[in-house]
This record gives structure tokens, C-alpha cells and sequence, in this order.
């Protein structure tokens, strides 16, 4: 059997992923753990056998042992993962990250589109794997392995979407802001503040208390599990999850050039024949089975994960995320309040940008029954069905019932974290 040479390229690079994770995780100074039992440095126990012993004092050891909480948004994109991503950003004790595995998606697979093929999106796991593990341990350094072009004395201008984290665009890391300037919109932030000092900014994290990271590049809740497990990071996964129909309605809207096919398909009421119905199934399938593990409660879950639907935080995103910081056993603060008053009832004019969120959230969350024919709608429902019937998302069975606002196609459903 002869393989192509993409393929032989992305086995190689998978198998270099592997293979350095490895190496890392078995030399990093964070791995050590007290070799025996030391009235100086361990806790005297009479149990021997327990690995996870905690050290004191060993300073190789970094177990978390101020517990930190760790937070993962894992989402989709166009699920409404920049909105929840604002609720911690805007914590004064969070620092926060908007998809820093963007820069391994773009080193490893440059190509990468938004229909992952399966070993494309495995490809990335090690190298992902490692780099959270390393920045939740406030470790900004390792980024430079993937920022093209490297870093010089640890300074950048291309980290993505920088403007997006608050921390980044604030004292101490952005030292050139007066008192006026405390509140940068994401667009002035590398105007106003310049190159981004990594060793500014791994101070900054550290003295935050808490470490809160977004992504879409991860595909299932399962791929986290040796992070998940790892007794240094107390990592806590927020799942958010959308109506699949929304979320194909935003994607059409917003990379128009790649569902170009569905706009057709919109627009003239002719399914083309070479559409790329991945770019749907794809999403379905993840949640399907992401969700599937999350509400199946597998014991390394315990206490580590939340699934949240955007439709109820649209609706009611104070309520909401009370019950997300509750789970987090963080306290909420004025800002993240103050922040959802003035994010969650704007106009129509107030979401220009396509990652925007200002904007009347409980609107947006219907917006796609006008947006999507009804054909679409029924062929995503079919497509769909399982992920639909799971989450608690009701079909439209006309294109009336489709347009009528009165009638909820969202089930009343308490998902519970697993505690």
C-alpha cells in the first residue's frame, strides 16, 4: 500500500509531537516528586505506597499547593466562546488567555481548515497538551516555540489576539498606559502598548490567582484527561456547547468564503452537489461524544466538569454565571457583574466585529431561525439529530414553527456539574 507524502509528513510530525512530550514531561523540574519519606521536606505518613505524596518544601516540586483553580473553556468556534471567555476575563484575579493553541494549529498545520480531518486534529493533541500544561504553570516562554517568527529577548508582536486578554493589555505588562487608558478596547491594545514582554507577562500571571484559557482546538473533553488528572493543576473544564443550527448560521455569516456553498444553498434553494457537510458534521460529532463522556460521569471528571449552554447564558448570563463561578469555587466580583449589564443588552449596531461581544445576548441566541432556509434547518435537524435529542434542542417541523418566536426550541434542562 503506498501512502502519500502528506501523509508521511503528518505521521512524522505527530510521532516528533509525541515524542518530545515525552521528553519533556520526564525532565521538566516540575515532574520531580520526594524520592522517600523526610521529616525536612515531606509530610511523615505511614503509607509509603502513595505517589502523590505533597512536598513541603522540596523546591523541584510544584505541586499546586496554593490550589489554584485552573479553568479550560472548551468550545467551538462560533459557540459563543468569546462571550464566556469575557466572564473571566474581566476578573481582576483571572489572568486569561484567548487561543494560545492557535499559534500550534498554525506551526503544525499551517492548512488546517474548518473541516478537520482526523488525523490533522490528532496531530496537534501532544504539542497542545504541553503547551497548556506548561502555561497554566504561568510558563510564557514555551509559546516561543510556535510563534513564528521567534521571539527576540523574549519579546512579540504577533501573539494572536493579544487585545483579547486584559491582563496582557494592563500594568505591569503594558507600562506605557495612564489612568484614561485602563480600559483598552482590543483594537488600541498593541497600538498603545507595543511588543509583548513574555517575561512581563509570565510575572503578571503569577500573581494572579487563578488561570482561565479558551480554545476551539480541542476537539472532545477526553483529550484533556492527562490534564485533567495531573494533581499539579487542579483543572477545571467548562464544555460549552450551541444549538448546532446557530452555529452553522454564524460560520456562513462570518467565513463567508468557506461555507460559500451553503449560501448558495441559502440563497437559491439548491443544494450544490460538492457541498462539504463536515463542516456540520463535524461539530455534531465532537459535541456527541464530548458531551457523552461529560454526562456519563467517569470518576477523573469528579468535580472538574460544567456543561453549559450558550442559549441559557444568553438568557439569563447573570444567573448563569453565578452557577459557573459557584462550580469554580471562585467568588464573582463587581467587574464580571458590571461587565454583563453593559455586554448583554446592546442594539444591533453594538456587534459590528465579528468576534464582538456587545450585543443583546437572548436575541442573538435566536438570530439563526431568520438566517438559515428552511431546507437547511431540516437537513442540519437530520444530521443532527443525536447531539439535538442530548442537549435539549427541540426540531422545527415547518418553516412557521421555524419563524415564531412564541414557540422555544430549547428544552428546560438542569445540566448539573458532576460533584
Amino acid at each position: 500500500m503506498q501512502c502519500s507524502w502528506k501523509a508521511v509528513l503528518l505521521l512524522a510530525l505527530a510521532s516528533i509531537a509525541i515524542q518530545y512530550t515525552a521528553i519533556r514531561t520526564f525532565t521538566a523540574k516540575s515532574f520531580h516528586s520526594c524520592p522517600i519519606p523526610n521529616p525536612v521536606n515531606c509530610s511523615l505518613s505511614q503509607d509509603t505506597d502513595a505517589a502523590d505524596r505533597l512536598c513541603d518544601e522540596s523546591p523541584t516540586f510544584s505541586y499546586n499547593l496554593s490550589r489554584k483553580t485552573h479553568v479550560l473553556i472548551l468550545a467551538t468556534t462560533r459557540s459563543g466562546s468569546s462571550f464566556v471567555g469575557q466572564l473571566f476575563n474581566q476578573h481582576f484575579d483571572v489572568f486569561y488567555l484567548f487561543e494560545p493553541l492557535y499559534h500550534v494549529q498554525y506551526t503544525l498545520i499551517p492548512k488546517l481548515t474548518q473541516s478537520k480531518s482526523t488525523t490533522d486534529r490528532r496531530v496537534m493533541l501532544g504539542a497542545s497538551r504541553d503547551l497548556l500544561r506548561s502555561l497554566y504553570d504561568c510558563d510564557l516562554y514555551f509559546l516561543e516555540n510556535y510563534i513564528k517568527p521567534q521571539p527576540v529577548n523574549h519579546t512579540t508582536d504577533r501573539l494572536f489576539r493579544r487585545g483579547a486578554s486584559k491582563a496582557l493589555c494592563s500594568p505591569p505588562v503594558c507600562e506605557s498606559l495612564g489612568a484614561v487608558d485602563l480600559h483598552l478596547e482590543e483594537g488600541d491594545c498593541v497600538k498603545k502598548c507595543g511588543t509583548l514582554n513574555l517575561t512581563l507577562a509570565t510575572e503578571s500571571c503569577r500573581e494572579h490567582g487563578h488561570v482561565a484559557i479558551k480554545t476551539v482546538r480541542v476537539p472532545e473533553v477526553s483529550d484533556l484527561r492527562a490534564l485533567v488528572e495531573d494533581p499539579r493543576l487542579n483543572l477545571k473544564v467548562i464544555q460549552l456547547v450551541r444549538d448546532p443550527r446557530g452555529i452553522l448560521a454564524s460560520r456562513s455569516e462570518t467565513f463567508r468564503d468557506t461555507y460559500r456553498l451553503w449560501r448558495i444553498w441559502d440563497g437559491t434553494g439548491r443544494k450544490p452537489y460538492n457541498l462539504d457537510v463536515t463542516q456540520l458534521t463535524t461539530v455534531c460529532e465532537d459535541f456527541w461524544n464530548s458531551v457523552s463522556t461529560g454526562l456519563n460521569r467517569p470518576l477523573w471528571l469528579k468535580g472538574k466538569y460544567m456543561l453549559v449552554r450558550y442559549e441559557d447564558l444568553a438568557r439569563n448570563p447573570m444567573k448563569k454565571t453565578e452557577e459557573i463561578y459557584d462550580f469554580l469555587g471562585i467568588p464573582m466580583d463587581s467587574n464580571v457583574e458590571r461587565w454583563i449589564q453593559n455586554n448583554t443588552r446592546g442594539d444591533r449596531s453594538s456587534s459590528k466585529h465579528k468576534y464582538g461581544t456587545v450585543r443583546n445576548s437572548a436575541a442573538t441566541a435566536e438570530k439563526w431561525r431568520f438566517r438559515l432556509s428552511y431546507e437547511i434547518v431540516a437537513f442540519t435537524q437530520h444530521a443532527c439529530r443525536q447531539v439535538l435529542a442530548q442537549l435539549g434542542y427541540k426540531t422545527a417541523s415547518s418553516e412557521e414553527e421555524l419563524k415564531n418566536l412564541s414557540i422555544s426550541l430549547v428544552e428546560e434542562r438542569d445540566f448539573l456539574p458532576f460533584s
